[in-house]
């Protein structure tokens, strides 16, 4: 099974960053996307089929705590996990994340594994998704990495 991954940073080097860390941390991944801000992540959202994405807090237009609002009020697309990947370090930031539904966060700088650790994590509550394995896990399995 392969994720596809929308990368949200308004630094073109950083999302190219991301990018080539996860490929790295041995996710597998279907397609990469990109957008610039929160607001541009809505409409990529909103257009295609995305898994999983990691976002940046401090953005222009519309930063990462807004965009997880948004996402979150959306039937559609409010199921998908969202970890944030920020230099943020200020508890209440990261706590209104959490609050407001982000399920992991990642401070940079960080390395592949953990981004591999906090993705797989996720992959597998929200998709079942056991590393080496080509399909889905049985809902409720018992499963160990």
């Amino acid at each position: 099974m392969e994720f596809n991954v929308l990368i949200v940073d308004d630094s073109k080097t950083i999302r190219s960053v991301v990018m080539r860390v996860v490929e790295m941390s041995g996710v597998p991944v279907g397609e990469f996307l990109e957008a610039e801000n929160g607001a541009e992540a809505l409409e990529v959202v909103r257009g295609n089929k995305v898994d999983i994405i990691l976002t940046d807090i401090n953005m222009p237009v519309m930063d990462g705590l807004q965009f997880l609002e948004e996402l979150k009020k959306d039937s559609g697309i409010k199921n998908i996990p969202v970890i944030m990947v920020s230099t943020e370090a200020s508890e209440t930031k990261i706590t209104r994340a959490v609050r407001l539904g982000a399920e992991g966060y990642i401070k940079k700088p960080f390395v592949p594994e953990t981004i591999r650790e906090i993705m797989l994590k996720i992959l597998n509550k929200k998709y079942g998704f056991v590393p080496g394995e080509d399909s889905v896990a049985e809902e409720g399995g018992d499963l160990d990495f």
